[in-house]
């Protein structure tokens, strides 16, 4: 395993600018998630750290060697394609041992590690079978069989799971946080999925138009976003937004009137320099951090519940029009189109500057 270091990578085709001054350190056996919208660029960040994009600026460091020019096959890395890429007139163990064998290693050296990367994904039974025979799991469990051969010093996955179902993706998501805990190596792993970087990441790396947003540990970025992107991206259901006007600051509270919400005044505990009165800020909500108990409250009319059985989403909409959504697990008494007083923890409320959409506290 080795650790990745980006220096100010920019990568432009012609005019455009795709990559914009990227600053990363990715340490020795880290699992990094870059994770973002479509187009954002973290595709193209990875095939650059691949040796598939060439790098238009900056420095690309593996184990501390500059590897800006460096052939893809001298890198060190083995990468784990969205779509398998599987040798179709081969068995699994001949794909599995394909690189391998290319790269001129003995038959007994092969067969050893080709058993060793089977036995740790459970592929024993299917070696002798080719791609068509197998299941979209099992493909994928074989592609990422063939980079583990390689022993490579960074794995690299390009949204390796997008192609499968539901169920399948939890699965995976398992076997792959499994593998990265019995290998110790260092993996950069692209999804637009934030569910998948939460749940495996060590390191989230939130892209936004080709620039970074935001990296921290998963909890630490979900806990403490830096602006409203990043909070609004990281979720599921995502963060509410309430537009909002300082009205000025009392004590350690700051007062904000909600003009959407007819009004209403809510009184948010602050840690640093209070807005200036008359400022115009956004006032985020987490769904979860809706309370019987809360402090402040919003007059709503659900539109929709979504009962998940455990727990019921409600789609709530205030007059001015905002949609809210609120996790609540009292859902079984809700009918749509009732009145709701939503009540929420307003400690654990984050404000914004609504212009830049950067955090304030």
């Amino acid at each position: 395993m080795a650790d990745v270091k980006l220096t100010r990578i920019t990568k432009s085709f012609g005019n455009t600018h795709v990559i914009r001054g990227v600053d990363l350190e990715i340490n020795k056996g880290e699992f990094v998630v870059f994770v973002g919208p479509s187009g954002c660029g973290k595709s193209t960040l990875l095939r650059m750290v691949a040796g598939l994009e060439d790098i238009t600026s900056g420095d690309l460091e593996i184990g501390g060697l500059r590897v800006n020019d460096l052939d893809p096959s001298k890198r060190g890395i083995a990468m784990v394609f969205q779509s398998y890429a599987l040798y179709p007139h081969m068995t699994v163990r001949e794909n599995m041992g394909f690189a391998l064998r290319f790269a001129g290693a003995s038959k007994t050296e092969v067969a050893t590690k080709v058993d060793a990367a089977a036995q740790v994904l459970g592929l024993g039974p299917l070696m002798d079978r080719k791609p068509k025979a197998l299941s979209g799991g099992q493909r994928q469990r074989v592609a990422i069989g063939r980079a583990i051969v390689r022993d490579p010093k960074v794995f690299l996955f390009d949204e390796p799971l997008s192609n499968l179902d539901a169920e399948l993706r939890v699965h995976m998501r398992i076997e792959i946080a499994r593998l990265h805990r019995e290998l110790g190596s260092t993996i950069i792993y692209v999804t637009h999925d934030q569910v998948e970087a939460m749940t495996l990441a060590d390191k989230i790396v939130v892209l936004r138009a080709g620039q970074v947003e935001q990296v921290g540990a998963p909890l630490e970025v979900y806990d403490n976003p830096a602006n409203t992107f990043v909070a609004g991206f990281i979720g599921s259901p995502k963060m509410n937004f309430l537009d909002g006007v300082v009205r000025g600051a009392d004590g350690a509270l700051c007062h904000i009137e909600l003009p959407g919400f007819g009004g209403i005044v809510v009184s948010l505990p602050f840690t640093g320099p209070v807005p200036a009165t008359r400022a115009e800020v956004t006032v985020g909500v987490r769904p979860e951090h809706f309370r019987e108990d809360g402090d402040g409250h919003l007059q709503l009319t659900i539109d929709m519940l979504e009962h998940l059985g455990g727990e019921t989403f409600a789609y709530a909409r205030a007059e001015s029009g905002g949609l809210m959504v609120i996790k609540t697990e009292h859902g079984r008494a809700l009918r749509m189109g009732q009145a709701f007083d939503a009540r929420f923890q307003t400690r654990l409320a984050l404000l914004f500057d609504r212009k830049t959409g950067a955090r304030i506290y």
